[in-house]
Formats: structure tokens, sequence, C-alpha cells
């Protein structure tokens, strides 16, 4: 699987040596509030999360630990190919460690998956899902390209009940905003 790096941070694949790093981050009520799961409970469900990122570049995906210069973690990120056969499509998701929110972490890192994305991985297309009330997520997409193209109602069940979830969109020749 792909490494990747920016002036100030190295995505390289989540690995078991994660595992403690991952458990503190998503166990974080505040960091989960907008994803499709509910805090983490214990080390096992960041092992049982390791592992399915292990399996990604399988499907021809990859899921990165985000890590400062100092090697300090602050986050995951990923890219999911979700259709070869019959179109060129992704989907990027992304979350960042509560201490380092609105630092511009992924603002630097968002082009490096973009690129990674389109180039690498030939994509045309890369979507992202935000649900409703993730300001932060919907503006820095929209910043790199991103277009709002609806709002897909209950399209997902998670944490006891149906969530909305907005469809941003990037074409590889979109240029950013």
């Amino acid at each position: 699987m792909s490494r990747l790096a920016t002036a100030r941070y190295r995505l390289s694949p989540l690995a078991p040596g994660d595992r403690r790093d991952l458990f503190a981050h998503l166990s974080d009520p505040a960091t989960v509030e907008h994803m499709d799961i509910a805090p983490m409970a214990d080390l096992e469900a960041a092992d049982a999360m390791i592992a399915w990122a292990a399996a990604l570049p399988d499907n021809g995906g990859a899921w990165w630990a985000i890590r400062d210069g100092a090697g300090d973690f602050v986050g995951t990120a990923g890219l999911i190919v979700t259709e070869r056969r019959r179109g060129s499509r992704g989907e990027v998701s992304y979350n960042v460690v509560r201490p380092r929110w609105r630092q511009g972490v992924m603002g630097e890192v968002l082009p490096a998956l973009l690129a990674h994305g389109h180039a690498a991985l030939g994509l045309r297309r890369l979507d992202a899902l935000v649900t409703p009330g993730n300001l932060a997520s919907a503006a820095l997409l929209s910043r790199f390209g991103f277009q709002l193209e609806g709002t897909m109602r209950d399209h997902g069940f998670w944490k006891g009940r149906f969530w909305d979830q907005h469809l941003y969109a990037r074409l590889a020749d979109d240029p950013a905003s």
C-alpha cells in the first residue's frame, strides 16, 4: 500500500502499532459524533478496524494513519474504490483527533488524498458523505472543489436510528474552489 506525505504530515497504512492511538481517538464521543460508528468501547474494536483497513488494498482501497513530523498520531484518512466495472468512483473519508481540530490538518492532507485517488488510483469521481451538522467537513470539501449533489434521506442506520447523509462529489477535472 502506498504511503503519502505532505509538508507536515505523513500517511502510512493503519497498523497494529496504531491500536492504542486509534482507540483513544475513536473512543471520544465528540470525535465520532458525525461518524457512522459509536465510540469504541475497547481495544478489540481498534483491532477490528485495523484488520478491516488491512484488507482494503485487496479491494482497491487504502486507510492510513496520519502522523505529524514528531510521529504523533493525528487521525486517519482513507480512500475506498466503490466502482470499477461501470464507472470509476471512490469514496474519501477522514477524521482528526480533537486537540488538532481547526489547525489545518485536513487542509494539507486532503489534496494528497485527492491526487492519490484521481492520479494513482485513476478514479474519475470521488464522493464524500457528510452527516448534516458537520459544518467543518462540508466547508473543507467545498474548499477543495467538491460539490453538494444532494441529501440522501435515511441513508444509513447506526447508533440506533436512521441518518441522512449529504453527498459531495468531485470529478478529476474539477478545479479546487
